[in-house]
């Protein structure tokens, strides 16, 4: 069987995203076939075009898919041809992490998601010409308007639910909502800072908005982020490049300093702030991805107070638990995603990359209709 596609090739880096026809391989018995209905655009696909993340091109990126269940493979039983889902990283299934619950720690999650470009055997999902493109991009590369997706990444949803709403749920939004709720944990009368208003902290706004925490800080360069922060949740927003964020969060919490804490930027110097505002016995969390060999300096005796500094990869999630949770929150009103997403024709994908990086829009979310 030969399934034709439309995908968006990145053939290298700092280069636009060309959408030409592709040819998909047959699913294996683990993996699902979806049709694609919206896609989100996400920091990590950018840091693959600008060369910062190490994906070999040319390739089809996309890892926030949301879809619907063409066909299955012989050995998949948790979905079926018609059935909505979301599309999340994959993982093996068998390492003690993914045994014990935290299969975003697997023991071969670079491999399987990022790195790779290909299954692990070596084979390519996706071809042209009849040459092999790397693809598998978190075992879907949703960039497509039809995707091969391992079942392990695979989430059925409530088929009433907007997937072009949802689509961003498979990594940042799930990243920063489930830092929050499945590893901070902030216990009530909590005081939570969050470094960085993008995707990913506004996701653990409105996380932490339906938790226990008494006091929200957002941190953050851009004024209208701020203010969207406030509308999803924050208690008080500081604009760091005006304000001495240190001496803010101190002057909040009357010298006590931060329960919880969580760093999105990637910026070595916005971690090293956000550990220096941590209470004894507070938590920070890191999201942020800077350059491997980066380093944070932190006083040993500073952390002998039972401060913990803990790194959070997909917000430590079960995605087939996990996801429905969250659709459930969106559908009842109590997490209001809908703010924070731009809409774009999938032609228009170079644009909502544009727009991402300048900062004018803050989560882009593809569109396949015309393609259907």
């Amino acid at each position: 069987m030969t399934t034709q596609a439309r995908a968006a090739i990145l053939r290298g880096i700092n280069e636009p995203f060309e959408i030409t026809d592709v040819v998909l391989d047959d699913p294996r018995p683990d993996e699902v076939l979806v049709r694609v209905q919206a896609a989100g655009v996400c920091g990590t696909d950018l840091g693959v075009q600008a060369g910062h993340i190490p994906f070999p091109l040319p390739g089809v990126l996309g890892h926030e898919g949301a879809g619907i269940v063409e066909a299955v493979g012989s050995a998949v039983t948790s979905v079926v041809p018609g059935d909505h889902v979301l599309l999340s990283f994959t993982s093996c299934g068998e390492c003690r992490n993914c045994r014990s619950g935290h299969p975003a720690y697997c023991t071969y999650f670079l491999e399987l998601n990022l790195v790779g470009g290909q299954r692990l055997d070596g084979s390519a999902t996706i071809s042209k010409d009849g040459k092999g493109v790397h693809g598998h991009f978190f075992a879907q590369s949703s960039f497509s308007n039809l995707v091969l997706a391992d079942e392990r990444g695979v989430t059925k949803v409530d088929p009433e639910a907007d997937l072009a709403l949802l689509a961003p749920l498979g990594c940042g939004v799930q990243t920063g909502a489930g830092a929050v709720m499945n590893v901070l944990r902030p216990e009530p009368g909590s005081t939570l800072a969050v470094f960085g208003a993008g995707p990913v902290g506004l996701s653990a706004v409105m996380a932490a908005a339906l938790g226990g925490s008494t006091r929200i800080v957002v941190m953050d360069l851009v004024d209208s982020r701020l203010e969207l922060a406030r509308e999803l949740g924050a208690t008080d927003v500081v604009n760091s490049g005006s304000t001495d964020a240190l001496q803010a969060l101190f002057e909040l919490t009357g010298g006590a300093g931060v329960t919880h804490a969580l760093e999105t930027t990637g910026s070595t110097k916005v971690a090293a702030t956000a550990a220096d505002a941590l209470a004894p016995l507070g938590k920070l969390g890191l999201i942020g991805a800077p350059a491997p060999g980066s380093t944070v300096q932190l006083d040993v005796n500073f952390m002998l107070n039972g401060r913990q500094v803990l790194g959070i990869t997909e917000g430590d999630s079960t995605p087939q638990l996990f996801l429905p949770a969250l659709v459930d929150l969106i559908q009842q009103g109590r997490f209001p995603l809908e703010k924070m997403i731009t809409r774009y024709a999938f032609g228009d994908i170079n644009s909502a990359a544009a727009d991402a990086k300048s900062g004018q829009v803050l989560k882009p979310v593809l569109h396949f209709e015309d393609l259907h």
